[in-house]
């Protein structure tokens, strides 16, 4: 089975609404290939491991969450930017790339499949009042220690996370934003949660959580954001019987 690419990108398109978002890289179609779409890699990142093996396998498409020409970027087409826009180029293999709408999107984003997959239930946003706020909030159907929430992540994403202690108190309530996001702990105080996740941690962020009162989880930028593209992978392969295959890139980060 193929679709044209006007077809996927407007499908893309309706179902994670880029146009709501101020984002820091172009959603959507950010290199051109080819005209049909019938072999479909998705990933975390375009990186040139990701590439070859999109090459390896025949595919006319990769489909990421972290894609190219991004705010503040060098725009000269050199060294690395060079090798991998000249691969997807030289093999005709459409570059298609969704930031934060893939973060934000409440049944396929990074945020609400990470939840899923950790028996959170999503309660709310992490930011009050916004509709299209990245971050969200949840609770756990029973309060957990913190070393019981490690164990669980470390067994769903295969790594172990760094856990900053924030006190003696049980897990109930927590905030959770894939990714870079360990700045939004602010939020997660203010709110009054008892633990906030994401995928990064600054020397800052320790002390916030320890002086605040929060438990901080980071879990790794790549583990908490493979889950979004690969749902989107899957769902196009139903919707449209594309082959589709998720590569997982080993990343420690």
């Amino acid at each position: 089975m193929s679709i044209s690419r006007k077809e996927l990108i407007r499908y893309l398109d309706q179902r994670l609404s880029p146009e709501r978002f101020r984002d820091y890289a172009p959603n959507g179609l950010q290199v051109e290939g080819a005209e049909q779409i019938s072999r479909v890699v998705t990933g975390v990142t375009a990186s040139q491991a990701l590439l070859d093996e999109a090459v390896a396998w025949g595919a006319d498409t990769v489909l990421v969450h972290h894609g190219y020409f991004w705010k503040g970027e060098n725009p000269c087409i050199t060294g690395m930017k060079q090798r991998r826009l000249k691969t997807l180029l030289q093999h005709d293999i459409n570059l298609i790339g969704y930031h934060l709408p893939l973060d934000a999107h409440p049944e396929i984003g990074n945020n609400a499949m990470l939840a899923a997959l950790l028996d959170i239930e999503v309660t709310d946003g992490l930011e009050a009042g916004n509709p299209l706020s990245i971050g969200v909030v949840g609770e756990f159907d029973e309060a957990l220690s913190l070393n019981d929430l490690g164990t669980r992540i470390a067994k769903a994403l295969g790594r172990e996370p760094v856990l900053i202690k924030g006190g003696d108190h049980l897990i109930k309530t927590i905030g959770l934003c894939t990714g870079g996001a360990q700045d939004y702990i602010d939020k997660a105080i203010e709110l009054g949660l008892d633990a906030y996740l994401s995928g990064e941690i600054s020397e800052r962020t320790v002390h916030s959580a320890r002086e605040n009162g929060v438990h901080y989880i980071a879990a790794g930028h790549h583990a908490t954001e493979r889950y979004g593209a690969k749902a989107l992978g899957e769902e196009l392969a139903r919707e449209y019987g594309l082959e589709v295959r998720f590569v997982d890139i080993d990343n420690p980060v």
